[in-house]
C-alpha cells in the first residue's frame, strides 16, 4: 500500500522546459514576414515631416500597412478606435479609408511620436521585440501541453512506439473500433464521446491515460479528481481495458482531499516521480 502523504509530498512546483518561455522560432518567423516593409517603415524614424513621409509611403508601398497592428502590441489586421471624432474600425489588410485618416490613426495613437522623436532607433528590433512579449502570452498553452510532453517521453522510454503500441488523442469510439473492446461503460451507453491523451496497447490490456498539472489550485481540480475517480470505478467493469492518471504539480496541496479519495480508489495514479522510477514500464508490460 502506498502512503498518500508520502506520494503528494513528491509534487513538483513547475515542470517548465526550456522552450516554455519564448517561442523565438515563431517570433524570428513572425518578422521575416514583414521584415520588408518594417525597413520601409524605418525612413520614418526621426522625420521633420512624418506625415507627408507617410503619405509617400502608404501610396507606393501599400503593404507596410500590415505592420502597424504589431507596432502597437496588437494581433489583430482591424483595429477599432473611438473619440469625440467619431468610431472607426481600420482595417490594416486592405486600406478601408483614405490615408488621411490612417495619419490620424497614427497621431492619435501615439506611433508617430515613436518615430519622428527617435524614441527607437530600429523598427525590425522593436518589432521583435514586441513579438517577444506577444509570444509570453502563448506560456499558458505551451503550459497545458508540457505534462502531456513529459508523459509521452516516459512512454517512449519505456519501449513504447507511437502509432503502433501507443497511441495520441484517441476518442473512445476508435478505441472501441480499432479493438473491438466494448467500453459502453465509460461512455454512458455511447452518449458520451470522451478523449484520452494516450492509449497504450499491450499483449492483454489497453490503458487509457489522462494527464494533468496544476501550479495553482482552483476549484477544477476538485471536479478533475471526482470525474477520474468515477471513471476509474467505471473501468473496473470493463475486461481488458485499464484506466492510468498522471498528475502533479503543488496546486494539489489545496485541493488534496478530493485527490486522496481518488487516490484510495484508483489503483493506477502517479506522479512525476513514478514515472522517473520506470512506472510506465512496469504497469504497462
Amino acid at each position: 500500500m502506498r502512503d498518500f502523504n508520502q506520494w503528494i509530498d513528491c509534487f513538483r512546483e513547475c515542470i517548465s522546459d526550456y522552450g516554455y518561455y519564448i517561442n523565438f522560432e515563431k517570433v524570428y518567423r513572425n518578422i521575416d514576414s514583414i521584415k520588408v516593409e518594417l525597413n520601409i517603415l524605418n525612413s520614418l524614424i526621426g522625420s521633420k515631416k512624418i506625415e507627408t513621409d507617410f503619405r509617400s509611403i502608404l501610396k507606393n508601398y501599400p503593404s507596410t500597412l500590415k505592420c502597424i497592428p504589431l507596432l502597437l502590441a496588437v494581433r489583430a489586421n482591424e483595429i477599432y478606435a473611438v473619440d469625440k471624432d467619431g468610431a472607426f474600425s481600420y482595417s490594416f489588410i486592405s486600406q478601408n479609408y483614405d490615408i488621411e485618416q490612417y495619419i490620424v490613426f497614427m497621431r492619435k495613437t501615439g506611433l508617430f511620436e515613436l518615430l519622428e522623436n527617435h524614441i527607437i532607433s530600429n523598427l525590425v528590433d522593436y518589432a521583435t521585440g514586441v513579438e517577444t512579449g506577444l509570444d509570453s502570452n502563448g506560456r499558458k498553452n505551451r503550459g497545458g501541453h508540457l505534462m502531456e510532453n513529459l508523459v509521452e517521453e516516459y512512454i517512449k522510454k519505456a519501449g513504447f512506439i507511437k502509432n503502433n503500441n501507443y497511441f495520441k488523442e484517441m476518442y473512445i469510439s476508435e478505441i472501441s473500433s480499432k479493438w473491438g473492446i466494448d467500453l459502453s461503460a465509460i461512455s454512458n451507453q455511447g452518449k458520451m464521446e470522451k478523449r484520452f491523451d494516450f492509449v497504450i496497447k499491450t499483449k492483454n490490456m489497453i490503458f487509457g491515460i489522462e494527464t494533468n498539472f496544476y501550479s495553482s489550485s482552483g476549484s477544477k481540480l476538485n471536479e478533475t479528481a471526482r470525474s477520474y475517480k468515477t471513471l476509474a470505478l467505471e473501468t473496473k467493469t470493463i475486461e481488458g481495458f485499464d484506466f492510468i492518471w498522471f498528475t502533479d504539480g503543488k496546486g494539489w496541496h489545496n485541493a488534496k482531499h478530493n485527490l486522496e479519495e481518488t487516490f484510495d480508489v484508483m489503483e493506477h495514479i502517479y506522479n512525476i516521480d513514478d514515472m522517473e522510477n520506470d512506472i510506465i514500464g512496469k504497469v504497462c508490460k
